[in-house]
């Protein structure tokens, strides 16, 4: 049987044969096609001649019967900031009613009861599921690496006649059956511009081109017969290479540029996946759970009502932060969150005194707000940034200009950031956890060394911005037209060596030496003293250590920096070598 002779079937399953015009609207197809797969259906031996269903026909109905549910649950939710982010995405109430509640519910309704759901952020919210609807909870204990193509893996060998489906949905009208006779997924209606896949003339669903438009995919699929066994044989597959760790589950469905399964295609008024704040206010302006301290915040300094702060758009995650854009009265602004544990990594009253400290000088524009007790801060949105590209020569002079300008202002606050104190108190956060690494007692020993020649060679310290990374420097258009430059993001600042922030520019780069080597070069304008340059190579090591222990603390609470922790390993104790090296070469010329 083809697509349509199924769905004929199906049909007629459903509801007693009346006429052709009648099953050519309930399959939504002509009367032509309808009358070529009734006789199709007739000779294969799935309908009599009084368009009833046979035996035959109900033993195909059964070996395809739907079975099982698999509700894919483990992920952060982070595009829901400003919701607070105690509550993962399935839990969300809409019209008083939980999404994965209301799904496990719809699942009931057609008699699935074996129901697994996959768990991991906040995995002990869903322990109810487990008494209220007798479901089974498998937990992804890597959901802050990887993405759910990870969960569905966990649960690949469940996959049989099987519903698989995300817990973010509110779905107005049941989208599970009693009766299913072929693989699908499931699409909206609506175009999306950013959907990777479109429906072909053929109907099938195809990858979308560059700049084309597609349909938005609703994440809802049944896998049955074949290719529900290649789905299991591809996930597996899929997951053991690390490159997929990004990867969303579906792309397991894709061959040769196109799903192996039919489309099914939804009304999108009647789907609703909730990714944003936005989405779940449209839906439920009533909801409890658009109740958010960072929107009281807004409201209390713009003198607004909650419904007047539009156009909520989640920025990049930051490494310590979270950040929204958002409109009041026609202005844009945003709203910086601060990240897990950063109450314990940052002293947020002094950086409100940096700010106070800063302001006027032409470093930034002045904050809007900020809160030195939670961190929250306010911002004016720049339109048409672009921040500095480590690897452009005139972007890193404009940088290394801006910061020896910043430095020579030689402004002072009354707290300094400490960087082997700062070491010393990342890893007491590990909480007498051993670090991963085997040698680091050996690399913290080599990296402490070093002290004492920094503390020798240190000329003078200022204010410092210790992150000024290539991240932190923006290029704006000016009143003027002109390409301006502001260095932003000033939560780690204080009294240091201002040579510190040419370590951290380096490191958050990746560069190699010859590039830091080019980086001290363009800040010292080329007549950098050899010991000063070995100072800022014990920077390198010491701050290398620094952040290598920063996300050694970040990873316990779930946050991997994969390659950027490694790195940082690397620089403490690459740079310890080269800065020891260089001492004897010094000592040796003398």
């Amino acid at each position: 049987m083809n697509k349509q002779e199924k769905d004929v079937l199906l049909s007629l399953a459903a509801e007693p044969y009346v006429n052709q015009r009648v099953l050519s609207e309930r399959c939504g197809c002509s009367l032509g096609m309808i009358n070529r797969s009734l006789r199709s259906l007739m000779d294969a031996g799935f309908v009599d001649d009084g368009i009833r269903l046979t035996r035959k026909a109900a033993e195909e109905m059964t070996a395809h019967r739907p079975k099982n549910a698999i509700i894919l649950a483990a992920g952060f939710g982070m595009r829901m900031v400003p919701i607070n982010l105690n509550t993962p995405k399935g839990l969300l109430e809409v019209h008083g009613e939980r999404l994965i509640d209301r799904l496990i519910r719809q699942l009931h309704e057609v008699n699935i009861r074996d129901i697994t759901v996959v768990v991991g952020y906040m995995k002990d919210a869903f322990e109810y599921l487990i008494d209220e609807f007798g479901v089974q909870l498998i937990y992804n204990e890597e959901y802050a690496t990887r993405n759910n193509i990870k969960s569905l893996d966990l649960a690949v060998r469940l996959i049989s006649n099987t519903y698989i489906l995300p817990a973010d949905l509110w779905c107005e009208k049941n989208p599970f059956a009693e009766r299913e006779l072929y693989s699908w997924y499931m699409v909206s209606d609506q175009p999306d511009a950013e959907s990777e896949v479109r429906i072909n003339r053929k109907g099938e669903l195809v990858h979308t081109d560059a700049g084309e438009t597609g349909s938005r995919m609703i994440g809802i699929a049944y896998l049955t017969g074949p290719e529900a066994g290649l789905l299991r044989e591809r996930i597996s597959l899929l997951c053991a290479d690390p490159k997929n760790d990004d990867a969303f589950w579906e792309k397991a469905l894709f061959e040769d540029g196109r799903m192996t399964v039919c489309a099914r295609i939804a009304p999108g008024d009647e789907i609703v996946e909730i990714n944003t704040y936005e989405q779940l206010r449209e839906l439920d302006a009533d909801s409890n759970h658009l109740q958010s301290d960072a929107l009281d915040v807004i409201c209390g300094v713009f003198g607004c009502r909650h419904e007047e702060i539009t156009g909520i758009q989640v920025l990049k995650k930051g490494m310590t932060n979270r950040s929204f854009l958002f409109s009041v009265r026609g202005e844009k602004f945003i709203m910086r969150i601060p990240g897990e544990g950063t109450d314990q990594l940052i002293d947020r009253h002094h950086e409100a005194k940096v700010y106070q400290t800063i302001a006027g000088h032409g470093l930034c524009d002045d904050v809007v707000y900020i809160n030195p007790e939670n961190g929250f801060k306010i911002t004016k949105y720049l339109e048409g940034i672009r921040v500095a590209d480590p690897d452009s020569v005139p972007d890193l002079k404009r940088c290394m200009d801006k910061l020896r300008e910043f430095h020579e202002m030689k402004l002072t606050v009354d707290h300094s950031f400490d960087i082997f104190g700062q070491i010393e108190f990342y890893e007491s956060l590990w909480k007498g956890a051993p670090s991963v690494y085997r040698d680091y007692e050996k690399t913290k020993e080599q990296v402490l060394s070093l002290k004492s020649y920094i503390d020798w060679h240190v000329q003078e310290r200022v204010l410092t911005h210790i992150d000024a990374v290539p991240d932190n420097f923006l290029f704006c258009k000016g009143a003027d037209g002109e390409e301006e430059l502001q260095l932003t993001d000033w939560e780690y600042s204080g009294m240091q060596d201002p040579h510190v922030d040419l370590a951290m520019f380096s490191i958050y780069s990746l560069y190699d030496k010859w590039q830091i080597d080019r980086l001290i070069d363009l800040y010292f304008e080329g007549d950098c003293p050899k010991e000063t340059r070995i100072k800022i190579y014990c920077y390198v090591a010491a701050c290398g250590l620094l952040w290598s222990n920063w996300c050694e603390y970040k990873r316990s609470l779930g946050v991997e920096f994969g390659e950027y922790s490694l790195r940082q390993y690397r620089f403490a104790k690459d740079y310890y070598r080269y800065a020891t090296e260089e001492m004897k070469d010094v000592v040796s010329s003398k």
